[in-house]
């Protein structure tokens, strides 16, 4: 499985009234979840960008389990678990607080999208070499 680990700390600003982490930001450690994974593997999204492919978010699903708080330093595992059909791809997150309790689960899917004509396209090549490294994908 591909999978990356990568740490955050709770920002006063990200909290809500009662000094949780506001439900809305857990979509924001996602991102930050994705672009480290993808950092990790040699490949940026800001060259996916450069080169033409945008990747949106399709869906997003998530599961709170504890709240994190202020100053908590997060840990985010993400991971890719298989590959959709070329035109897609699917991230799954794991957040623990620094006690090591699982506080959150997550999904998002993405689709590649060719910037230039605002259509949906296929995994850019490069992407696809970066992932041969990993035999437990499918073949596209």
């Amino acid at each position: 499985m591909i999978e990356a680990t990568t740490f955050i700390r709770v920002r006063y600003s990200e909290t809500d009234q009662m000094g949780y982490v506001y439900y809305g930001n857990y979509a924001s450690y996602f991102e930050v979840g994705r672009v480290e994974l993808f950092r990790s593997i040699g490949l940026s999204y800001k060259e996916l960008e450069d080169d033409g492919v945008m990747m949106p978010v399709i869906n997003l699903s998530c599961f709170y389990h504890h709240p994190a708080r202020y100053d908590d330093l997060l840990k985010i595992v993400t991971s890719i678990p298989q590959l959709a059909d070329g035109v897609r791809i699917t991230f799954n997150y794991k957040i623990y607080n620094q006690n090591e309790l699982l506080i959150h689960e997550g999904k998002t899917e993405l689709v590649f999208v060719d910037k230039s004509r605002n259509k949906p396209c296929r995994m850019p090549k490069k992407l696809w070499e970066k992932l041969q490294n990993y035999p437990y994908l499918k073949s596209l």
